[in-house]
Order: structure tokens, then sequence, then C-alpha cells
């Protein structure tokens, strides 16, 4: 099948790209109140484009977002180099099984070694299973716990 997408890192000039990462995301999560509800200004989404520390890549197909990734960079404190870690990754319901994620994580790749980064490395939810096979493809699978703490105070949930 005929490559027809095209990959682009998202910059701080690429706001139009980058709103359309967070329209794919919400419709990809089923969240479209997390990702639209209430977008960040012009002027945050810049800056965040122009960090040290965010990622933004986009899928482009016929110049229209269909997928994308969102991670960040992780300075580590006891050596001098990075991890970076997928916070996000989705592609549109129409536009599965064209190679699009692996072609992300690919280009992911890329960036995180022109960055001096060890390791790239994601968590998936169990059941899961497309994003599972996905990892598993690509890495080597850790089983790990998560813990969100809440900055609340009470009973420590989000």
């Amino acid at each position: 099948m005929p490559v027809t997408f095209t990959i682009q890192q998202i910059g701080p000039d690429d706001i139009a790209l980058m709103e359309g990462l967070l329209t794919t995301f919400g419709e990809a999560f089923n969240e479209v109140e997390t990702y639209s509800g209430n977008r960040p200004g012009l002027g945050y989404l810049r800056r965040l484009l122009g960090s040290e520390y965010f990622i933004a890549i986009a899928a482009l197909e016929s110049g229209e977002v269909v997928g994308g990734i969102a991670a960040y960079e992780l300075k580590k404190f006891e050596q001098e180099r990075s991890e970076v870690y997928i916070y996000d990754l989705a592609v549109a319901t129409a536009h599965r099984r064209k190679g699009i994620a692996t072609a992300l994580i690919h280009n992911l790749k890329n960036v995180a070694k022109a960055r001096g980064a060890r390791v790239v490395f994601v968590q998936a939810d169990y059941g899961d299973e497309p994003a599972i096979a996905l990892y598993t493809k690509l890495g080597t699978r850790e089983d790990v716990m998560h813990f969100d703490i809440s900055v609340e105070e009470g009973n420590g949930t989000a």
C-alpha cells in the first residue's frame, strides 16, 4: 500500500497543526471536552511548542492532521542524559492500519536521538490491545504500577 501521509514536527509557528492535533486526540480518545473544552491560548501554545522539553509530531494526509504524538523530554539527574515519554499518541479512526503510529514513533525516536535521549518510553492501559501490540512490536515490555497522587488535600485520589 502506498504511503499517503507525511510526518511533521510541530513548531511554535504551527499553531493550526497543534489545534488539529488536539482535535484528533479528543476524537480518537472519545474525550472531546478534555482536548477542546478549555484549550490553551496562542501564547501558551507557542511557548510550549518552542520549549526544550515538549515534542509534538503530526501525521498529515492532504494537509489534515490524522494522527500525532505529544511527548516530553525528561532530563535525568543521575547522569547527563534524558528520556522521552510519549504522553499521547493517536491516529484518527478512518486512518488506522496504515503504519501511521509506527511512523510517528520512528520519527520521535529520531528526534529523541538528536537530543541525546537514551530511550523513548510509553504506558499502555490493560485491555488496549492495539496499543499493546504496537508497543510490543517496537520495544521491550516492563510491567510497572502507575499511581496518581493528588495535589489536593484529602484522600490522595485525582
